[in-house]
């Protein structure tokens, strides 16, 4: 069709040159809107731009925007929000792994915004950890990971979120629920072992016996690199600390739950969406120390990439 006028119950594909003065170029129908057609080819600016293997990636660990340029482009995309924080002491559940989006979509000329979520601090005293903070691009967004429970002085339950967090030890129902196609739910305690908390790939650990569940693994994107793994939940005694799950999971506390404290949890990774490890020390009815506070959250990311 050859008009300055658009066509009337367009078909997706059918094709329109706009001879409107000023315009004159061809169009075509997306099924929802008449997207133009160029031979200025796509390109985009926004956070920390590479180029490997065929492909443009644009990298964002904090919040940014996205500009596209030229002519409409499918493109690839991974966002994945920041992990929940691990539960205080003691026996605190593993926090949950950042909620995590990927696939391709088509992206029209335009800026967009995009936000990486920070991961979720760790519980205090007898706190549940903070849920993450979610993670944009475009329409989608990811939710951050839910908190790890806390048994201790008002037994705090876990959060839900991408994925959820794990149960603290004593409290051996309801984790933390994970937001269907994000992520998992975090895994239940045991009478003394926390659960751990829920991963992209799978559900978190759960508690057994003394011994913290692990947290669950993550999902590895085209890049080769794993993100939003599940935070390990703590031991009640024993030398070995829980892990956490592959993709930037942090490690739940080890060792003996009394008055000296067990070892420390560990964090999740930055950039990777990954729960915080559970805390198991029980210092005193208002220690505030690294024994007795869950692990932190790992920041979110989203990548874009696309064919150069």
């Amino acid at each position: 069709t050859v008009s300055a006028t658009a066509p009337t119950s367009p078909a997706a594909g059918d094709m329109w040159f706009d001879e409107t003065v000023g315009v004159k170029t061809m169009k075509v129908w997306s099924g929802s809107g008449w997207d133009q057609m160029s031979n200025i080819p796509f390109s985009a600016t926004g956070g920390a731009e590479t180029t490997s293997g065929g492909y443009k990636y644009h990298t964002f660990t904090s919040n940014g925007t996205f500009t596209a340029n030229g002519s409409a482009a499918t493109v690839e995309y991974l966002v994945v929000a920041g992990g929940g924080g691990g539960g205080g002491r003691y026996m605190g559940g593993g926090g949950g792994a950042g909620g995590l989006l990927f696939g391709s979509t088509f992206l029209s000329p335009q800026s967009y915004t995009i936000t990486a979520g920070n991961g979720g601090a760790g519980g205090l005293q007898a706190a549940r950890g903070s849920t993450g903070g979610s993670s944009t691009f475009s329409s989608f967004t990811s939710i951050g990971g839910g908190g790890g429970g806390s048994w201790d002085l008002g037994q705090q339950g876990a959060s839900n979120g991408g994925s959820g967090g794990g149960c603290s030890g004593y409290l051996t129902s309801s984790p933390g629920v994970g937001t269907s196609g994000q992520g998992n739910n975090g895994g239940v305690g045991a009478v003394h072992g926390a659960g751990g908390g829920g991963g992209k790939a799978n559900v978190g650990g759960n508690g057994s016996g003394a011994d913290g569940g692990n947290g669950g693994n993550g999902y590895t994107w085209v890049n080769g690199v794993t993100y939003a793994g599940g935070g390990g939940g703590a031991d009640y005694s024993g030398s070995g600390q829980t892990p956490g799950g592959t993709g930037g999971g942090g490690g739940g506390a080890y060792g003996q739950a009394g008055p000296n404290g067990g070892g420390y949890p560990t964090s999740g990774q930055v950039n990777t969406g990954g729960g915080g490890g559970g805390a198991n020390g029980y210092v005193s009815a208002a220690s505030t120390g690294p024994h007795a506070t869950g692990a932190n959250g790992g920041s979110g990311i989203v990548i874009i990439r696309y064919a150069v």
